[in-house]
């Protein structure tokens, strides 16, 4: 039997909205996992009226709560907007503002940042959106630090997320800081897709999708997940790839929108919280099965990018009592 639900997600659909979005959200938040173990989230999608129809016409949704739904919410997800010039439906604003008031977890998929923007919830905040209509957004909205080309951001209680792809990589990145870095895993092996891109890595807004994907790095990278607990260096990963240093870099920024370092880091913190979740005793022992180095590296760098030390993570995010 699942474990009874302990965070209740609400996702507002209105008119015009996109269906993948609402699907990404019914996918990583209300199918039912009782294989995991954990305290899953409750579901409710809701409408500012009886019956709304979506994007393009092709689906009509009725029969679901109201917004008062939105009322009882630990996340709120918003709608994305078909036309970001188009007024919001006051009731809509009026609800993500009562949400933004008492805390609640508030997140954007696509140009659902153009919602939050209306409310004025991101004021002041950094936040993201589809590079398309990045220019725009920033006319409309000069009070928001808007970062252009990432895939999400995260600041405080408030998320955004850039394309509708990148929808999928920040609902992961909430299941992680929710549940884990095991649990968000084992959701992304579940929906085959990858298990952890960094907020920050670029939207790829300047080049088109080839014909043939580019999947040069990817013996590289397997290679080097094997080896994390070892002292890499961007040299060692060069030498393998059988290309100079900088030859790499310009790969990794073209495929993967960061840096070898950077990417080595990322892994080698990825890893060090399966371990903590696992059990692994020592916290020095985590940091060199990781390859981290030392404790002290562990602490600043699981600090750095969950917000916890390790000790609170394990405390949190055991598989075994």
């Amino acid at each position: 039997m699942p474990k009874e639900s302990s965070h209740r997600v609400v996702v507002i659909v209105d008119a015009g909205s996109n269906p993948f979005e609402i699907g990404v959200a019914t996918e990583l938040f209300g199918l039912r996992r009782p294989e995991l173990d954990v305290p899953w989230y409750d579901l409710a999608l809701c409408t500012p009226t009886p019956s709304i129809e979506m994007h393009l016409g092709f689906f009509t949704l009725s029969g679901v709560g109201g917004l008062t739904e939105v009322d009882t919410a630990d996340t709120v997800i918003v709608p994305n907007r078909p036309d970001p010039e188009a007024p919001v439906d006051p009731a809509v604003l009026d609800a993500v503002r009562r949400a933004a008031a008492r805390g609640a977890r508030l997140v954007s998929f696509c140009t659902g940042a153009f919602t939050l923007a209306a409310a004025g919830v991101l004021d002041g905040r950094r936040a993201t959106t589809h590079w398309r209509w990045a220019g725009l957004f920033e006319q409309m909205f000069p009070a928001i630090d808007l970062q252009p080309d990432v895939l999400f951001v995260a600041d405080d209680n408030v998320y955004t997320a850039a394309g509708s792809a990148a929808a999928l990589d920040l609902g992961l990145h909430l299941i992680r800081t929710d549940h884990g870095a095991e649990i968000a895993n084992a959701v992304s092996r579940r929906l085959v897709f990858t298990a952890h891109r960094e907020g920050g890595q670029r939207q790829f807004i300047d080049q088109p999708v080839p014909t043939i994907p580019d999947t040069s790095l990817a013996p590289l990278l397997a290679w080097a997940r094997s080896q994390l607990a070892n002292p890499l260096t961007v040299t060692d990963l060069a030498d393998q790839a059988a290309v100079s240093p900088a030859t790499l870099h310009r790969r990794f920024q073209s495929e993967l929108g960061t840096t070898p370092l950077a990417w080595l880091t990322t892994e080698r913190v990825a890893l060090a919280c399966r371990l903590l979740e696992r059990g692994t005793p020592g916290l020095d022992r985590v940091a060199r099965q990781s390859g981290l180095g030392t404790a002290t590296n562990l602490r600043i760098q699981l600090k750095r990018t969950t917000g916890l030390t390790p000790t609170t993570y394990r405390h949190r995010f055991a598989l075994t009592p």
